[in-house]
């Protein structure tokens, strides 16, 4: 039913951060392969936000690779967690969100998580089913396993704590009952981003305290985000979103730093260890060229979540646009509203603003000014300038390197 497990182990480590600890993943793939028994893998996910991106994806592939060498993949979705979210990383207590946004974003991230996990395989849960019901004695006997000294032992609660800023009980609670989640799946190994090694290490001890054998800990690294500083993340505007249009996914992985090509093509593609390593070679010693080597990656990632066609097109389009600096032949085409006109002069920000390619016509200024506007390829310099109708007739108009519109009376 299994593979050897060495070559299971092999495969799982690969761009693993940490396995705490290592010798226990290998016995139960061990025992796994002689008594034809899967492990049960866990990955929490609170719906805190509507999107995931590729940050996410890291988890959820390794969560697939464990899948498929035959693992029970266990997928839970915090619904329950989620109402006070997860305090890992934060400087101060999160509001409480809704139950209405946290079942509307569960339902997002099933259908994105679908782009990488079979979910029909999958065992999807939710911990509203153990966690709502608990009772004061339950309650009483959960927080029993954890001392308040162990939870200051993490480096943001002693951060708030020396700086006197609150924690809340609430706060204090969360690494708790996402370790009871382990407990109520049995969790063989619990998965999640090295900023999670605390709660899932917490895991281990409450389960112990429950009678159940402590979980290995399997963490990945957080993944850098295009600026090639921070970690990814909506908020940095730094992601590259799962469910993106191709070219958009393909733009913004042409933007990542040389750098974080080999680190993209471990974590976020299916490129074999060994090819891996042989273009990191090839960038160190000069026989790669880190623009086509990023080309490749970007059309390997796009590939992954649109397929082979849309990734190629995606390619085409952006050597169309940025390596011969042609004009893309297929651009929608926007008429000029009857607004963006004024004593039969056309206004070009209240074109941009009503086109959708700026907010408002303020920002549509702002676009002009810094130099982030073109007109049939000429930049736009003056914000003020006005165009008779004619003259923007079959034109096209460009914000930034990937955004296009055809201009029609």
């Amino acid at each position: 039913m299994f593979a050897p497990s060495d070559e299971q182990l092999e495969r799982l480590l690969v761009g693993a951060a940490d396995v705490i600890p290592e010798g226990d993943l290998r016995e139960r793939l061990d025992r796994a392969s002689a008594e034809g028994r899967p492990l049960r893998v866990k990955l929490g996910i609170d719906p805190s936000r509507p999107d995931l991106h590729l940050g996410h994806a890291v988890v959820l592939r390794k969560l697939r690779a464990f899948q498929d060498l035959g693992h029970v993949a266990v997928l839970i979705i915090g619904d329950f967690t989620g109402r006070v979210g997860d305090p890992s990383g934060r400087s101060e207590t999160r509001p409480f969100l809704g139950e209405e946004e946290i079942e509307a974003n569960a339902a997002t991230y099933l259908d994105q998580a679908g782009a990488v996990l079979d979910l029909e395989a999958a065992e999807v849960r939710r911990n509203s089913e153990w966690l709502a019901g608990l009772g004061m004695a339950d309650l009483l006997e959960l927080t029993a396993t954890t001392t308040v000294a162990r939870l200051l032992e993490r480096d943001d609660f002693q951060g708030r704590y020396r700086e006197g800023r609150p924690i809340s009980l609430v706060e204090f609670l969360y690494p708790v009952m996402q370790a009871y989640d382990s407990v109520a799946v049995r969790a063989d190994v619990e998965m999640g981003g090295t900023d999670q090694t605390f709660n899932l290490l917490v895991g281990r001890d409450v389960q112990e305290r429950y009678g159940q054998r402590p979980q290995v800990v399997f963490t990945m690294p957080l993944l850098e985000g295009t600026d090639g500083v921070r970690k990814m993340s909506k908020s940095f505007d730094n992601f590259v979103g799962l469910t993106e249009p191709p070219e958009e996914q393909f733009g913004k992985l042409m933007s990542i730093p040389d750098e974080l090509i080999g680190r993209y093509l471990r974590l976020c593609t299916d490129l074999p260890e060994a090819e891996v390593e042989a273009v990191e070679r090839g960038l160190g010693d000069g026989s790669a060229h880190p623009a086509e080597e990023k080309r490749r990656l970007a059309e390997r990632v796009v590939a992954l979540y649109h397929g082979a066609d849309a990734a190629r097109e995606a390619r085409e389009r952006f050597d169309q646009v940025f390596r011969r600096r042609e004009i893309p032949t297929d651009v929608e085409t926007v008429r000029i509203p009857p607004e963006a006109a004024s004593d039969g002069d056309v206004w070009l920000p209240r074109v941009l603003a009503a086109a959708g390619l700026a907010g408002s016509n303020s920002e549509a200024r702002r676009l002009i000014a810094q130099g982030g506007v073109r007109l049939d390829g000429e930049t736009v310099t003056d914000p003020e300038a006005t165009y008779a109708p004619e003259q923007l007739e079959g034109k096209v108009l460009q914000v930034g390197r990937r955004r296009f519109v055809r201009l029609a009376r």
